[in-house]
């Protein structure tokens, strides 16, 4: 029976759940930051007027200011905040002033943190909620590059740190500026991360299971390919990393595991392998016998498989 570390994993249904997490992360940072009452679940309730969002904006261009006035030469040679944002904390849900307070926000990204539209929301997107994923696409980079003058990152930027330093290392590169002190990092729990691991991956039905090798601690090699990624707990969550972001590892595997995934291309590239590589499932369809006994229905056609698990299926 799975332990304790692999039933607290909580399962993902579709390909959109998984900003579960990062809303709960993002949850958690803001609460930190200023002592909000805020969960996942409120998550979009409290920050839809825009009020927080104008108000962290604020908080970011003055530790900016702050930052280049005591590192003069660093902060010389990046992109900083110089003008806050107007913001009315009276705004109350789906009004002017909340639409007005979001717009604010959302030029002042564009404008003086230099995010690109890629990664930019709209303010339907959140007042009226139609596009939550950008909205927190958005809130992610915007923490990004706002721990370059030190301030406090949300738990999925830190871990993104702890693998960019672990890559430097691990190609003998020289370690990341880092001309202020930066808050203390939580520890990172990686005790029952294989158990976790290996539990997903066993859901795998293929007849030669789908490979994920553990080469070390939170990083793994998947499939045949040489393909790399680096996985990590957050809090309940599997997480890995992928290019510039974070997805689970469920949804994940849903993509890449032929038994799970949906890509036609993906299924198709998986029948191409050869025979040493998958064991072949053939189907033949047979003609029905006849009746043994008259004035009951016979299936017209019979699929037969083999070296497979699965019995005949009558159709």
């Amino acid at each position: 029976m799975p332990g304790a570390a692999v039933r607290s994993i909580r399962p993902y249904q579709s390909s959109e759940q998984y900003l579960y997490a990062m809303k709960e992360d993002l949850a958690e940072w803001l609460k930190e930051l200023y002592d909000l009452d805020i969960e996942v679940g409120t998550f979009v309730e409290v920050l839809e007027t825009g009020a927080v969002l104008c108000s962290h904006a604020n908080n970011v261009t003055h530790m900016a200011g702050e930052f280049a006035r005591a590192c003069p030469g660093v902060a010389h040679h990046l992109r900083l905040p110089a003008a806050g944002v107007a913001c009315n904390l009276a705004a109350q849900p789906g009004t002017f002033q909340a639409r007005d307070n979001v717009s604010n926000f959302i030029q002042w990204c564009r404008k003086e943190m230099d995010i690109k539209d890629v990664l930019m929301f709209e303010t339907e997107d959140l007042v009226l909620r139609k596009n939550e994923k950008n909205f927190v696409l958005c809130l992610l980079e915007l923490a990004r590059r706002a721990t370059r003058f030190g301030m406090r990152a949300p738990t999925l930027v830190q871990m993104e740190e702890e693998i960019e330093e672990e890559l430097r290392q691990e190609l003998d590169l020289p370690p990341a500026d880092t001309p202020l002190p930066r808050p203390p990092r939580k520890p990172r729990d990686l005790h029952n991360l294989d158990q976790m691991v290996q539990h997903l991956v066993s859901r795998c039905t293929c007849p030669v299971q789908f490979p994920m090798i553990k080469i070390s601690e939170g990083k793994y090699r998947v499939g045949d390919s040489d393909t790399l990624i680096f996985v990590r707990i957050l809090r309940e969550h599997i997480m890995v990393r992928v290019g510039g972001g974070w997805d689970t590892l469920e949804h994940y595997l849903d993509k890449h595991d032929p038994c799970r995934c949906t890509s036609l291309s993906h299924k198709q590239a998986w029948k191409t392998r050869s025979p040493q590589q998958q064991v072949q499932h053939e189907i033949w369809l047979c003609p029905a016998s006849k009746a043994a006994t008259r004035g009951q229905p016979q299936p017209l056609l019979l699929v037969s498989r083999s070296q497979s698990p699965l019995p005949p299926v009558a159709w």
